[in-house]
């Protein structure tokens, strides 16, 4: 199913797994000719799976090896990996840290301020595998760090946040501008935190990936 976006501008429906239901029919279809593969902009993925910025889970090494199986991994530049030189101690302590005391000590890991050239060498790290690059951004620090992210040559920009819009009214600070960031970057964008249908083709219409 197509849906309108904009003048000249269409997407596909996406499904959830509750929405789909396999039934037997009189006719198979040979495993090797269907193609679960997708596409962002030029960059084409054989395997559907984007894995989330999270420190849990992304590393540079596991967005390498994602990249590697045809995946998508994001980095989050605004983890421990952009925080630390070297994280596994601090991964493996908070790894050990009990219910009690993990927020306490996760709010004081978080205090180390974010270092540039650790963003640069990251998504160096990433890129020198030959995988399609991808970085995570949230949109308060995205107008800070986004030249670094180009600069250090990533391939998709991701903006993400708890709750991200279209539109942002702030009377502290003057807000990110989608449409204007979008339409200037020569990357493709993700837009990430957007919770309803509505919210989602308001995005789209920036020019963003949601």
């Amino acid at each position: 199913m197509t849906v309108e976006i904009g003048r000249g501008k269409s997407g596909r429906r996406a499904y959830s797994l509750d929405e789909i239901g396999i039934v037997p029919s009189r006719r198979t279809r040979d495993p090797e000719e269907v193609s679960t593969a997708w596409q962002i902009d030029a960059y084409r993925f054989e395997l559907p799976l984007v894995v989330s910025p999270m420190d849990s889970v992304v590393s540079p090494a596991t967005a390498v090896a994602i990249g590697r199986l045809g995946g998508l991994a994001i980095l989050d530049l605004e983890g421990l990996w952009t925080r630390y030189e070297d994280p596994e101690p601090v991964l493996a302590e908070v790894a050990a840290l009990d219910d009690e005391s993990a927020t306490g000590r996760l709010q004081e890991i978080y205090t180390e301020p974010i270092k540039e050239d650790l963003i640069g060498r990251r998504i160096s790290e990433i890129r020198a595998a030959g995988v399609t690059t991808a970085a995570r951004l949230s949109p308060q620090r995205t107008v800070r760090y986004y030249k670094t992210v180009l600069d250090a040559g990533a391939d998709i920009f991701v903006i993400r946040g708890t709750t991200v819009s279209a539109e942002h009214v702030s009377g502290q600070a003057e807000p990110l501008n989608l449409k204007q960031f979008i339409y200037e970057l020569d990357i493709p964008v993700i837009v990430g935190g957007c919770a309803t249908y509505t919210a989602a083709l308001h995005l789209m219409r920036t020019g963003a990936a949601v």
